[in-house]
C-alpha cells in the first residue's frame, strides 16, 4: 500500500497512525494485518475484473512495497523479518504473474528486485536468471513551494534509456509519463506542490512536452528495430574505442542478424568512431548511437531532431479579466473564545487530532493575569514543529509565521499586550502535507506538539511556560465544516459582501465568483497572482492548495543546460526569482458545459490576505514550434488538432545558431529557406521537408554539417490567414508572438 509518490502520507490513510500498537512498514502485527486486508482486496478486485495477464488481461508484473531498501537498515532484523513477510503474503495472492521489488537488494526468491533512479545501467538483479528491469526511470523531478522548477533534457533522458537496453535491460518503464495534479489536499512532502508536471513527456494538462516526447518516441522506434535480436538468446560482445567508448553487438548467430549500440559515455569529449567495413561514426559525448545491423545509424541521443513545442497562457478574451467578487470572513467568533470541542493538558501532535480531515487546528487556552505591571507588556513564544502559525490574542489578530521546505520547524515570537484576568490565546496551526518518505516518516511531528508555548515578560527575566497548562482543541475550519466552499450549501445563512477596500487583504477570508467555460478544448488554468496561501475549489471540487507568493531565490538558474553528466534534481534549474507555482489546473472535466453563462463557481479560501481582483482565467496553446533538423534527415513536424501554421518567425537552411526563441541566420544559408517551408507547411497542420541542398536549391555548400532551423507559429484556423515573415540575419525573435495578453 506504500507508493511514496509524494503523496500525502506515502498514500496511507491517517487513520492507521492511530490504531494501538502500530508501527508502519516493519514487523508489526498490526500494520501487517492491515496491509494483507488492503492487498488481499485490491488482488480480488483485479481477478474479478480478469485484468491479469493470465486471464487475458493487461497487468504483466505486480509490485509489493517501495524502495524499502532505501530504509531497512534503520528496521533492523525487523526490517528483514518484513520483507520476507511481505514476499510470502504476496506469493500467497496467486495472482499467476511475477512480483517484483524496487530497490531492494535482498529481494526473497522469487520476488524479482528492480532499479529506480535517473540510470540504470549498471544495475544487476540479485539472481543471475532474473531479468534486468528499470522500473521508474526519473524523467525528471517533483518541485516544493519555494523552489525552481527541474528540467532532464531530451537527451540524457534517452541517454538512460538506451544505456539500459545496450547492457542487458529488458524493460523501462517511466515515471512520470504523463505529468499531473495534487488536486485537494493530496500533496505530501511536506511542502510538495500542487502542480506535479515533473517535467514529462506529456505535462501536467497533457500536452506534448516537445521536444522530449518526439524525441524518446523516436528512440522507441529505433530499439523496437532490434527486437527479435535483443529478445532471443543473443551472441552478445563488447569492444572498447577509446576512452569511455564502447560497441555492444548483439547476434543471431542462426540468422546471421546483428544490432548494435556504439556508446561515448565522456561527459565532454566528442568521439570519431570507425568500424572499418561498418562504417565510420561520429558519437558525441554523453550518447549513445543505435546502429541497425550494426552498420547504419538509426538514432542518436544527443541529435534532437522532433520539435519543440512552445507552449503560451492566453487569457480567455471571451470571459475578460475581471471577476466580480463577493467575500465572507471566516467565523473564528468560537475559537477566539477558546471554545473548542475536547481539552487536553498538554499540547498534541497535530495529525493525531485531525487524522487527515484537515490542514487546520486550533490550539487555544486562557491565562489567568493577577499583575499586570510584570506581564502587560509582554511577548508570545511558540515552539511549533510546522508548517504554518496564526496567532490571536484576546480577539486580536497578532501575526503569522511559516517555515521554509527545508527548514519546516520555527520559533514564532510577537510582542502582546494582556490585561487583568482571564486572557485567551488562540493559535490556530496549518500544515502543508504530511511527510512521504524515509525511515519512520509516519512519525515526523507536525502542529506545536510539546512546544514549549511560553509567556515572556519584557524585563526578561519572568517566564510563564503554558505547555502543561488546558489546552482546548477545534479540528478544521467553521467554514470547511459548513461547506462554505461547495456553492450547493455556500449560501446558507452565508452573508456574501461586494469586494471593496474592505473586503481584500484580509487573512482568513472566503472569496466568490462566477464564470463562463472558456470555448474550444485547450486546457484551462487559474492565474492566481496577487493572493497568498490557501486553497481554491470550482465548482465545489478541490483544484488544491495555492501559495503564489512562495517564490524561489535567484542562485542556480541559467539560459545554459549542458545535457552531458550525470542528471541531478540541482542541474538545469529555472525560474528564479518566480512564484514557484503561479497557474493552477482546472480540468474541464470539473467545469460546466455552458459556454453562454457564468455557469462555474469559483471560491477561494485566502488564508494570508491577499487581494483576487488579478485573478483570471487562462488558456493553454501552443504559441510556436521550433525544431533543427540535420542534413539529409526529414524535418517533421505538427500543429494541434484544429490548428495550422500560420507564419513563419524563422526558417534557415545552411548553419543556423541558436535554440528555439533566439535563432540567428549562420554565416551561409540558403536564400529560399523561407519559400520552401512556406510551400510545405503555411496552412497545413503538418508537413515534412527533406532537408537537403536540392531541396533548398543550392549547392552542396557546408556538405553533411548543414542543418535546417524554423520557428513557426501554430496560431492558424484558415489557410488564408497565413502569412510569412523571415526573421533578418542576428534578430533574435520574441516567443511572446500571441499578442501582450500572452505568458509563458
Amino acid at each position: 500500500p506504500y507508493v511514496c509518490a509524494e503523496w500525502n502520507y506515502g498514500g496511507f490513510p491517517m487513520w492507521l497512525h492511530n490504531l494501538p500498537g502500530i508501527q508502519l512498514r516493519t514487523d508489526n502485527a498490526v500494520f501487517k494485518e492491515e496491509m494483507k486486508i488492503f492487498t488481499t482486496k485490491i488482488v480480488t478486485m483485479c481477478k474479478e475484473a480478469g485484468l491479469f495477464a493470465p486471464q487475458g488481461g493487461p497487468i504483466i508484473l505486480a509490485q509489493i512495497e517501495n524502495e524499502y531498501g532505501d530504509v531497512i537498515s534503520s528496521y533492523g532484523e525487523a526490517g528483514n523479518a518484513y520483507i520476507n513477510w511481505c514476499a510470502q503474503m504476496a506469493v500467497s495472492q496467486n495472482v499467476g504473474i511475477p512480483w517484483i521489488m524496487c530497490k531492494q537488494s535482498n529481494a526473497p526468491s522469487p520476488i524479482i528486485n528492480t532499479c529506480n533512479g535517473y540510470y540504470c545501467d549498471d544495475f544487476k538483479p540479485n539472481n543471475p536468471k532474473s531479468p534486468k528491469m528499470f522500473t521508474e526511470n526519473w524523467i525528471g523531478w517533483f518541485q516544493k513551494w519555494g523552489e525552481k522548477r527541474p528540467h532532464r533534457t531530451a537527451e540524457d533522458s534517452a541517454f538512460s534509456v538506451a544505456r539500459f537496453f545496450q547492457n542487458g535491460g529488458v524493460l523501462q518503464n517511466y515515471y512520470m509519463y504523463h505529468g499531473g495534479t495534487n488536486f485537494g489536499r493530496t500533496a505530501g512532502g511536506p511542502y510538495i506542490m500542487t502542480a506535479y508536471d515533473y517535467d514529462a513527456p506529456l505535462d501536467e494538462y497533457g500536452n506534448l512536452n516537445q521536444p522530449k516526447w518526439g524525441h524518446l518516441k523516436k528512440l522507441h522506434a529505433a530499439i523496437k528495430l532490434g527486437e527479435k535480436v535483443l529478445t532471443i538468446n543473443a551472441t552478445i560482445t563488447e569492444k572498447q574505442y577509446g576512452d569511455s567508448v564502447y560497441l555492444k553487438t548483439y547476434a543471431n548467430q542462426a540468422t546471421g542478424e546483428k544490432f548494435c549500440f556504439l556508446s561515448n559515455a565522456h561527459n565532454s569529449k566528442d568521439a570519431q568512431v570507425d568500424l572499418q567495413q561498418d562504417g565510420k561514426y561520429y558519437v558525441p559525448a554523453w550518447s549513445v548511437s543505435i546502429l541497425q545491423d550494426c552498420n547504419k545509424e538509426v538514432f542518436n541521443t544527443a541529435k534532437v531532431e522532433a520539435q519543440t513545442n512552445v507552449y503560451v497562457k492566453k487569457l480567455a478574451t471571451e470571459l475578460g479579466n475581471t471577476f466580480t467578487w463577493t467575500w465572507t470572513s471566516e467565523p473564528v467568533e468560537d475559537t477566539l473564545q477558546g471554545v473548542g470541542t475536547f481539552n487536553a493538558s498538554e499540547l498534541l501532535e497535530q495529525k493525531a487530532v485531525t487524522v487527515g480531515a484537515s490542514d487546520y487546528l486550533w490550539y487555544m487556552t486562557t491565562v489567568l493575569i493577577n499583575d499586570t505591571s510584570t506581564w502587560k507588556n509582554s511577548s508570545l513564544q511558540v515552539n511549533t514543529t510546522g508548517h504554518v502559525l496564526h496567532a490571536y490574542v484576546n480577539g486580536q489578530y497578532i501575526g503569522t509565521q511559516w517555515g521554509t521546505h527545508d527548514k519546516l520547524s520555527f520559533i514564532y515570537e510577537k510582542p502582546i499586550s494582556l490585561k487583568q484576568g482571564a486572557n485567551i490565546i488562540s493559535l490556530l496551526s496549518g500544515t502543508v502535507g504530511h511527510a512521504h518518505y524515509g525511515a519512520f516518516f509516519d512519525m515526523a511531528t507536525t502542529g506545536i506538539v510539546g512546544g514549549p508555548v511560553k509567556l515572556i515578560a519584557s524585563s526578561n527575566t519572568t517566564t510563564l511556560d503554558l505547555s502543561k497548562s488546558s489546552w482546548s482543541y477545534k479540528v478544521g475550519l467553521n467554514g470547511e465544516a459548513k461547506k462554505f466552499y461547495d456553492p450547493k450549501f455556500s449560501s446558507n445563512g452565508v452573508q456574501w459582501n461586494q469586494v471593496n477596500n474592505v473586503g481584500t487583504g484580509k487573512p482568513m477570508t472566503w472569496y466568490k465568483t462566477s464564470f463562463k467555460t472558456p470555448e474550444g478544448t485547450d486546457p484551462v488554468v487559474l492565474d492566481l497572482i496577487g493572493l497568498t496561501k490557501g486553497e481554491a475549489w470550482i465548482n465545489g471540487k478541490s483544484i488544491g492548495r495555492y501559495w503564489p507568493t512562495m517564490v524561489a531565490d535567484n542562485n542556480s538558474c541559467s539560459d545554459k543546460c549542458d545535457y552531458r553528466g550525470n542528471y541531478g534534481a540541482d542541474k538545469c534549474l529555472s525560474g528564479c526569482g518566480e512564484p514557484s507555482q503561479r497557474f493552477y489546473h482546472v480540468p474541464r472535466s470539473f467545469l460546466n458545459n455552458d459556454t453562454n453563462t457564468n455557469s462555474n463557481t469559483l471560491i477561494l479560501f485566502e488564508e494570508m490576505g491577499g487581494n483576487p481582483i488579478n485573478v483570471c482565467v487562462k488558456t493553454i496553446t501552443i504559441g510556436s514550434i521550433c525544431a533543427t533538423v540535420g542534413y539529409g534527415k526529414t524535418l517533421e513536424i505538427k500543429c494541434p488538432d484544429g490548428k495550422t501554421f500560420s507564419q513563419i518567425a524563422f526558417a534557415s537552411y545552411g548553419n543556423p545558431q541558436g535554440k528555439c526563441g533566439s535563432f540567428q541566420v549562420g554565416v551561409w544559408e540558403s536564400s529560399d529557406s523561407a519559400s520552401v517551408i512556406e510551400n510545405a507547411c503555411i496552412g497545413k497542420q503538418s508537413c515534412s521537408v527533406n532537408v537537403t541542398s536540392s531541396t533548398f536549391k543550392i549547392n552542396n555548400q557546408g556538405g553533411n554539417d548543414a542543418q535546417l532551423s524554423v520557428q513557426l507559429l501554430c496560431d492558424g484556423s484558415d489557410p488564408e490567414i497565413g502569412r510569412v515573415q523571415k526573421v533578418k540575419n542576428h534578430e533574435k525573435l520574441s516567443l511572446n508572438e500571441s499578442g501582450p495578453e500572452s505568458e509563458l
